[in-house]
């Protein structure tokens, strides 16, 4: 008698369960975080990763003159922080700093082939210009760029 009372005045009113939402909107909340802290700790640990062997690199040609080869990535030295490339001209023995972003280079290409296209502009002429070498890698220009003073003008 009931349910033809229930079934007369409207329809009978289902059990439900609860939404996905409810039932998992936490678990992915807490995964999302989760993944969000790895991320954040994989990037500081490829920049300290990217920083040493710049470090490595530009100590050891420094210290020792090479080996250039292995050396890090354009890319892995910006990374790191070492955006200067410290050259110095075999002959006329003058130094300069290079910044590694102005470089047109893809960023995967190692330092060392950077020594080929690089050229001295101060004692070269039009027909030559001398092959420098690299010295080092660092964060901030060491060598300031040449102020060209004109000669009648006093010092």
């Amino acid at each position: 008698m009931a349910l033809q009372a229930a079934a007369k005045g409207g329809c009978i009113v289902a059990m439900s369960t609860k939404s996905r939402q409810t039932i998992y909107g936490g678990r992915i909340i807490g995964a999302r975080i989760r993944a969000q802290g790895a991320h954040e700790e994989a990037t500081k640990a490829i920049q300290a990763a990217d920083r040493a062997a710049a470090e490595l690199w530009s100590i050891q040609m420094e210290g020792y003159g090479g080996p250039a080869q292995p050396s890090p990535t354009v890319g892995q030295c910006l990374n790191g922080g070492y955006g200067w490339l410290e050259v110095e001209c075999h002959r006329c023995k003058t130094r300069a700093s290079i910044p590694l972003d102005a470089i047109r280079r893809p960023r995967n290409t190692p330092i060392w082939k950077l020594e080929a296209a690089l050229k001295c502009r101060s004692c070269g002429t039009r027909r030559y210009k001398p092959p420098v070498h690299m010295i080092k890698l660092t964060q901030e220009r060491e060598i300031m760029p040449y102020v060209w003073v004109h000669p009648d003008e006093e010092r």
